[in-house]
Parts: structure tokens; C-alpha cells; sequence
């Protein structure tokens, strides 16, 4: 103990030193760390005031906030006395080891960085991607995340999300409803196929053009199938297709056309006893 307490007698000019010098970089990272969310916060204003979309502006300030860490570790280890030369040439071997074991991080953070450069997908869209349907909340380094019509969170790696087929529901401002509505064989196809039509002739969120297509499509083995294809702005989509169901059986049911259902008939044949 007196040996300790000797040692630091000795040496409380370089302990005070570099007790200075921690304390220095203890700030360094401590206002870096303010620097950080302070930037972040200009730079997501900066980019709403511009309407840059939300999944971009995640994106971004995650990448400037890991920049400016990586920044200020530097300068705190460098002022601590370690040699930052030495030290980022042994990073760089140590970031290729990390590289080699992490290549699916990785992979994900260059899907990402092609999800925000070529916008497939936004922030805010309704998207089918790695058979997953919902409105997408955000896309960060790693992640893609979607919100389901039932209120799920799903994260998506963005890996997978740039690898598998996008079906964006949102992209464009008009929609086709396809509707497949069968009939019995004894209805007049001429009559049923004008009734069809002006139902959605009578429906204003019907769009003229595109015109609404209706056109038999089967003969099968219990039904006449029509097919009803009329177009309507995307946000309508949904609940014009679940209005139009329910307008069509009540006008066939009004025009008495039956609309049928799988039938089986059963023969029995009976034998006499000798």
C-alpha cells in the first residue's frame, strides 16, 4: 500500500496530466453526442421543410450520427494518447474480419442505401415486399419497417426487401377492381351483363375512363362467370370493391338472376334380394 502511495507522489505531475486529458476526452464525446442530436434535429427540419420523404430522413441522419461518432472517438482517442494512425490501420484489418463474419449486416446497409437512392418503396405507401403487405413506417441502416393492416410491426431486413419482387399498392392514382361474379345458366347473359353495368354506372366513384369492362369469362360447371373490371382512384379501391359486392347481390336478387352454388347429385340404385 505505502508502495502505491508512493508511486503516486512520484508521479502526480503526469497523473494530473493525464487525468486533464481523459477529462478532455470525456467532453469531446459528451458534446458530440449533444453535436449529434442537434444536427440530426436541423437536418430532419431542414428536409421536412422540403418535404424529403420520412424514409430518406431516417435514413440520412443515421448515417450522419454514425459519422460523427466514429469522428469524435478519433479525436478522443487521440487525445488520450492513443495513436490513431496505428489505431485505423488496425480498424481497417479488424473492419475487414468484422466484414467477412457480418456480410449479411452489410449486404443489408448497401440494400438500403439502393431503397433510398432508386425509391421503390416510401414512406407512407401501402407495399408488398418478401411476401409481407403493409404501409411501410420507416427504412433505417439495417431495416424496413412495415406497419400490417392489422397493426403488426414488421422488420424487414433490407436485404430481403430489395431482393424479392415490390408490389407497390400506392404508386400510381388510379386502380382496377377485378370482381369475378357467376351466374346461374338460366339467366339471360344479355340482361345480366347490362344490370352488371349499371351498377357501376350508378357508383360516382366509378371512373368513365378507363371505361368499365364487364364480359363473360367461363362457362363452368355450376356458373356463368362474369368478369367486372371497373377503375377508381387508389384510395377508393377498397371500399368501392366492398360496396360494389354487396350493390351486385342485391340487383341480381331484384332482376331475379340467381347467382348459384356447387351442387351434387346423388343416385341411388337399388337392388332386389333373391
Amino acid at each position: 500500500m505505502q508502495a502505491i502511495i508512493d508511486w503516486i507522489n512520484n508521479n502526480q505531475d503526469m497523473l494530473i496530466e493525464y487525468s486533464i486529458k481523459v477529462i478532455v476526452a470525456i467532453i469531446i464525446l459528451f458534446v458530440a453526442s449533444i453535436a449529434t442530436r442537434v444536427i440530426a434535429s436541423i437536418m430532419r427540419k431542414g428536409m421536412q421543410k422540403r418535404q424529403v420523404d420520412n424514409a430518406v430522413i431516417s435514413f440520412l441522419t443515421a448515417i450522419v450520427k454514425s459519422l460523427i461518432f466514429i469522428a469524435a472517438l478519433m479525436v478522443a482517442l487521440n487525445q488520450v494518447g492513443v495513436e490513431t494512425t496505428s489505431f485505423i490501420a488496425i480498424l481497417g484489418a479488424a473492419g475487414l474480419a468484422i466484414g467477412l463474419a457480418l456480410q449479411g449486416s452489410l449486404s443489408n446497409i448497401a440494400s438500403g442505401v439502393l431503397l433510398i437512392m432508386f425509391r421503390p418503396i416510401r414512406s407512407g405507401e401501402y407495399v408488398e415486399a418478401a411476401n409481407t403487405a403493409g404501409t411501410v413506417e420507416e427504412i433505417n441502416i439495417f431495416q424496413t419497417i412495415l406497419k400490417t393492416p392489422d397493426n403488426k410491426v414488421v422488420y424487414l431486413p433490407n436485404s430481403q426487401v430489395i431482393g424479392s419482387a415490390i408490389t407497390n399498392y400506392n404508386r400510381e392514382s388510379i386502380r382496377r377492381i377485378d370482381l369475378v361474379i357467376g351466374v346461374s345458366y338460366s339467366a339471360n347473359l344479355q340482361k345480366t351483363k347490362a344490370v352488371l353495368m349499371d351498377v357501376l354506372k350508378n357508383d360516382e366513384r366509378i371512373l368513365q375512363e378507363p371505361a368499365p369492362v364487364v364480359t363473360v369469362t367461363a362457362l363452368n360447371s355450376s356458373s356463368v362467370d362474369f368478369n367486372v373490371r371497373p377503375w377508381t382512384k387508389t384510395e377508393d379501391v377498397w371500399p368501392t370493391r366492398w360496396d360494389l359486392l354487396e350493390k351486385i347481390k342485391d340487383r341480381l336478387d331484384e332482376e331475379g338472376i340467381g347467382i348459384p352454388f356447387p351442387q351434387m347429385d346423388v343416385h341411388i340404385q337399388k337392388q332386389d334380394k333373391e
